[in-house]
């Protein structure tokens, strides 16, 4: 009865074990869906909390803050940090300009980013220098920030715009971010100004396994006044072939529907393409 007893229980302790990676291979449910907050922009700025926890209330499990943030004070983003967990929202990631990941500056944006709870330092965009050597250089800053945040189990991360998909020399600038920095550095897909450029997302997601960590799920369409300007879901991209990439060697661990502006409210248009990504996703 012992001897019986004991394996029962470490069949247990081994099935448990192993179900979150089970659960993470088995799909998507596992993988939360958040909120890049620059959607709704115009009301954080006239109430940041209740802003907030009308995302929440919608039912996005996640948020990702983008560059104001860093203005608050040691106090707002603890309280900040308080009320996030009141409701049950993760902020995984945080939305950077790229002056904040200098030397002079990366103590504190490690610091807002420790209390706010995230795992990834992200650089929304960037104004490298001249040609390829110009990427270079800026890949080699990403490096840095990298090295520095990992001490304390952070990770920078890279987040494209249209630019960074048109050659320069023949050589596409996400290519030389990529074969440049570490792969702990995160290459966050912004979806939309990908199909923009012309690029495709799949193909980039199936180049680069395990490091599209998360994605900014924004679509496209090329018609007049369009752009990005749709809903999720109403523009050209192929979401289920980029979701099937994403998690079955992207390495996604988290979503980020994020949106310019639309025909509704910010608030409306939020709670809109959220109910498509989840009728998309299943």
């Amino acid at each position: 009865m012992t001897n019986s007893a004991g394996l029962t229980r470490r069949s247990f302790l081994a099935f448990s074990a192993a179900l979150p990676f089970a659960l993470r291979a088995s799909g998507a449910s596992s993988i939360p869906v958040g909120l890049e907050l620059y959607s709704v922009r115009e009301g954080l700025k006239k109430d940041l909390d209740g802003t907030v926890k009308a995302v929440a209330q919608m039912g996005y499990q996640c948020v990702e803050f983008y560059a104001p943030y860093w203005e608050w004070t040691e106090a707002q983003t603890k309280d900040m940090r308080k009320l996030l967990d009141d409701l049950g929202v993760k902020c995984y990631s945080t939305h950077n300009n790229s002056d904040y990941v200098t030397k002079e500056n990366l103590s504190k944006t490690l610091e807002r980013n420790e209390i706010l709870g995230c795992k990834y330092v992200v650089v929304a965009s960037t104004r490298a220098g001249a040609g390829v050597d110009g990427w270079k250089k800026f890949a080699g800053a990403l490096d840095a920030a990298d090295e520095q945040l990992a001490g304390a189990g952070l990770h920078a991360g890279y987040h494209n715009h249209k630019v960074e998909w048109i050659a320069i020399d023949g050589v596409r600038p996400m290519d030389v971010l990529a074969k440049n920095t570490r792969k702990s550095v995160m290459l966050q897909l912004d979806i939309g100004t990908c199909l923009e450029a012309g690029s495709d997302p799949v193909a980039w997601i199936t180049a680069n396994p395990g490091r599209i960590r998360s994605l900014h799920c924004k679509d496209w369409s090329p018609d007049a006044g369009k752009g990005y300007t749709v809903l999720f879901g109403e523009g050209v991209a192929d979401w289920k072939a980029i979701f099937r990439a994403a998690e079955h060697g992207g390495g996604v661990e988290y979503y980020l529907i994020e949106q310019e502006g639309s025909r509704m409210s910010e608030l409306d248009t939020a709670r809109e393409c959220l109910k498509s990504f989840k009728s998309t996703h299943g």
